[in-house]
């Protein structure tokens, strides 16, 4: 029995790898969504390995009545679904700082805090160097106000190199 679940262990972990192809190197562009009210983000993605990569971005929102950022890194995993067109899961977190302006009622000052993010998504990687990403980023944020769930789905544009 024990002999029968390793033969079928490696042949999972076979087949997964199989399905893993070759990523860009880097990719830079925009992630263009929400973001929980921090909007488009400049986005960075780098290879590990084969099916693996890091992917930062940096959000920003200045306002009349708040100015803000927000840096996040994911790890994410990359499989292949068919032919030009990959799907990738990954988790990670990040860090931010909002203040609020005089403009914003009842005016709380700033803020500086932490969360914890999933991400799935689907990606088509054109024979050009252009990645086109359609995801899904829940948020779990830790602060007085960030002290909660949020979702934000999101269309990504990079430039791969």
């Amino acid at each position: 029995m024990n002999k029968h679940i390793l033969i079928f262990t490696v042949i999972i972990i076979s087949s997964f790898s199989a399905l893993g192809q070759r990523i860009a190197d880097n990719a830079i562009g925009l992630r263009i969504g929400d973001n929980d009210g921090f909007g488009t983000e400049i986005n960075f993605q780098r290879i590990i390995s084969d099916n693996t990569r890091l992917e930062f971005g940096l959000g920003w929102n200045n306002n009349k009545d708040v100015s803000a950022y927000k840096l996040t890194g994911l790890y994410q995993w990359v499989w292949k679904l068919d032919g030009n067109i990959n799907w990738y899961a990954g988790a990670g977190g990040g860090l931010g700082q909002i203040r609020f302006k005089d403009s914003y009622p009842g005016n709380p000052g700033s803020e500086t805090f932490v969360f914890v993010a999933g991400d799935v998504g689907v990606e088509y990687d054109f024979d050009f160097p252009l990645l086109l990403s359609l995801d899904f980023r829940p948020e779990l944020g830790f602060g007085n106000y960030r002290d909660d769930v949020g979702f934000d789905i999101a269309l990504g544009i990079r430039y791969q190199f």
